[in-house]
């Protein structure tokens, strides 16, 4: 009995047919046309550089060469041709001077290890502190000094056409750093070669009131006028 079934499978299997499984593989078409003289002598008038290229009619045959995947990819190769812009470069700030580590002192400034750009030791940078919000949540960021970045006063910036969105390429339009001390934000300016002033910040003087004020005599004119 079990030889019967034993017979059944293997030829139920021999009548199944075999999958098999294809690798896609990337085709380009390859043209093996011949051009014709008076073709070629066509092809070598300068051509216009406004107007678009257009794609060579041909009546020839067409061959197929297959390639891998890595041949496959689209080349990417760099615009060598394209216009250089130098708008930006001529707004950009200039360093009125530049640590180089022959400055006196003990440390060395940072400005020359920290690897940062040159140009960053032109801009000037802003020391204050920050005004109390008009929330419930007080003095909280009053506590600590700020320093930020003024933007610049000319070019890195433009409009989006799309959505008219401002758009800026100052990478350091939105950093900010905060100090406990306003000494300390002016030695860490001092130490990265940075251009500052400090903004002090306007504080609010409170007199103490009491009721009882209001009857105390004095020389001066009545604290409560009444018409009647």
């Amino acid at each position: 009995m079990a030889s019967l079934r034993t017979t059944a499978v293997l030829r139920a299997a021999a009548v199944r047919p075999a999958l098999s499984y294809r690798v896609p593989a990337l085709a380009r078409f390859q043209s093996s046309d011949t051009v014709a003289p008076n073709q070629q002598s066509r092809d070598n008038r300068p051509e216009s550089t406004d107007a678009a290229p257009a794609a060579r009619a041909s009546t020839s045959s067409v061959t197929i060469r297959q390639e891998g995947a890595a041949e496959g990819q689209p080349r990417h190769h760099p615009d060598w041709n394209v216009a250089v812009d130098y708008r930006t470069s001529n707004f950009s700030p200039v360093p009125l001077r530049v640590m180089d580590g022959s400055e006196p002192g003990v440390d060395t400034p940072a400005a020359v290890l920290s690897g940062a750009p040159v140009e960053l030791q032109a801009r000037t940078v802003r020391i204050f502190k920050p005004a109390k919000t008009a929330t419930q949540s007080g003095d909280w960021t009053g506590h600590s000094w700020r320093m930020d970045w003024d933007p610049l006063s000319k070019g890195h910036r433009w409009e989006n056409p799309l959505m008219g969105w401002q758009s800026s390429s100052d990478f350091m339009q939105g950093t900010h750093l905060n100090f406990n001390s306003k000494e300390d934000a002016i030695r860490f300016a001092n130490k990265q070669g940075y251009e500052y002033f400090v903004q002090e910040p306007n504080t609010r003087k409170f007199v103490p009131k009491a009721y009882a004020d209001q009857f105390i005599h004095s020389p001066k004119k009545l604290k409560q006028v009444r018409t009647k």
